[in-house]
């Protein structure tokens, strides 16, 4: 067997060796740019840094003859414009960055989009710590004398492992150990939670004189309050509703649209949607920019927390005007590129090396496919200076899975495994983590979450790649093999 300290820096050569992903249609003249760079997992809702490994225990994973301790238990994120939520592991062998950045997304973005047993994940959220907070009903269910926060959030991560990485594990406590089977044996499915906020489509686009739209909002918000670029006023367009009044504020279900005046010159504006709202439990959170790595978490918990949603328009008098929005196709293996035209003209741009024509009215979806892991940036560029870049890695699958889904994984380490493994983090100290249910210290540091012995070798990998071709620029992440993050 390769151990995880021969395969890490191979598998990253091999991706550095692949073929990148690149598009760039022909630039346009000088004109009123609409620029626009869009990283993997633009859609709405919350945004979150991750902190530290605040509630755990130790567990024991046995993988194909091999066997390594983890700490097991709760993170804590502190969302970017307000609010804490709670979350835990769903890819053991990835590991996490320190300060990482990540972003709210549907289950079919992220490493649960082909697991059959994602909704049983979920029933356990909503049946276990946190959300479950009297931990003597939480006890008298499971069939133990006390659970203590520490073996509740250990027993609680162990069971979601065993269906969201299907590997065995096992708590070392023993009431954390009964939490997990029983958790394990009487999980149902229950159907992915809605998005906290988003607005789709997210780009529009109409010739001036014209509302377009619509773009409808989705949330779980009693409210939204709806707020155009500091430009829109400028050059006099409004954000409406379907009636033609200027509105500042939606709910689930509104239909918005830009209003633009007759003989405004052509342009681009955009507009954000905010509200304060809990974020569903069970919302997937995946890596974004540099972090795109990291560790992919579920939520667990949230406080009253602030999101946001953002949607483009661009408009013309005459000619081909795009809209174009991505979407990560984690089915599929790659990207999905939509270009609308609502111009008179035809709109031809291409997407690596594939020429690709929208006629006026019409809407055109490309498929791009991408490596698991790998980097993609490219540039779809238009009449009147449109562009619009898209970036970001294809992260779909747990460290160590097949290209299809459901529970083959390669073992993690084959190094001797620690009970203490050291952390994934890139940056900070050893959290010291306690063998049977005692709390790792918060703040800076980040707990080993699913590391091992090998965990250091792969926190020490950073590989930069730059691929000429169209003047886009990739950069190759963290490769996720071996250590499950902290």
């Amino acid at each position: 067997m390769i151990s995880v300290k021969r395969r890490v820096p191979a598998r990253l050569a091999a991706a550095a060796m692949a073929s990148g992903l690149v598009a760039a249609g022909a630039m346009a003249a000088a004109g009123p740019a609409v620029a626009d760079e869009v990283p993997q997992n633009q859609g709405g809702g919350a945004t979150a840094t991750l902190g530290g490994l605040t509630t755990s225990g130790k567990a024991v994973v046995h993988d194909k003859g091999d066997t390594w301790g983890v700490d097991a238990g709760l993170f804590r994120m502190k969302v970017k414009e307000g609010g804490d939520i709670q979350s835990y592991c769903i890819d053991i062998r990835n590991p996490t960055q320190a300060g990482a950045q990540y972003k709210e997304t549907d289950w079919e973005q992220s490493s649960l989009h082909n697991n059959p047993d994602a909704g049983k994940i979920l029933w356990i959220l909503e049946h276990s710590y946190p959300h479950v907070n009297d931990l003597t009903k939480l006890a008298k269910t499971a069939g133990v004398s006390s659970l203590t926060e520490d073996q509740a959030a250990a027993g609680t991560q162990v069971a979601i492992w065993r269906y969201s990485d299907h590997v065995k594990v096992d708590a070392k406590n023993e009431n954390a150990e009964k939490l997990a089977d029983y958790l394990t044996k009487n999980a149902e499915k229950v159907e992915e939670p809605k998005a906290s906020l988003t607005l789709t489509p997210n780009a529009v686009s109409g010739k001036s004189g014209q509302k377009l739209g619509p773009i409808t909002v989705h949330t779980n918000a009693k409210s939204v309050t709806v707020a155009p670029a500091g430009d829109a006023a400028t050059k006099g367009v409004k954000v409406v509703d379907k009636t033609g009044k200027s509105i500042t504020s939606a709910v689930n279900g509104s239909e918005l649209f830009f209003d633009v005046p007759a003989g405004t010159a052509d342009g681009a504006t955009s507009l954000t949607a905010s509200a304060t709202t809990q974020v569903p439990i069970g919302r997937a959170f995946t890596g974004i920019g540099k972090y795109a790595k990291s560790q992919t978490q579920i939520l667990a918990g949230s406080t009253a927390s602030n999101v946001s949603a953002p949607a483009t328009a661009n408009w013309a008098k005459k000619g081909a005007i795009p809209a174009v929005t991505a979407k990560k196709d984690c089915v599929k293996g790659g990207v999905n590129v939509t270009a609308t035209n609502q111009g008179d003209e035809a709109f031809t741009f291409t997407l690596e090396g594939k020429k690709v024509t929208v006629q006026p009215g019409k809407s055109e979806t490309t498929f791009v496919k991408v490596a698991e892991d790998q980097a993609y940036k490219f540039t779809i560029n238009g009449p009147n200076g449109f562009s619009k870049t898209f970036s970001g890695v294809l992260d779909c699958q747990t460290a160590g899975s097949g290209s299809t889904g459901g529970g083959t994984h390669t073992p993690a380490p084959s190094t001797a495994p620690s009970s203490h493994p050291s952390p994934a983090s890139a940056g900070g100290s050893t959290g010291s983590g306690s063998t049977s249910g005692s709390s790792s210290t918060g703040g800076g540091d980040l707990a080993e979450t699913g590391s091992s012995s090998a965990t250091p070798v792969i926190a020490s990998v950073a590989v930069g790649l730059v691929v000429v071709g169209g003047g886009a620029v990739f950069l190759l992440r963290k490769k996720k093999a071996g250590a499950a993050g902290q």
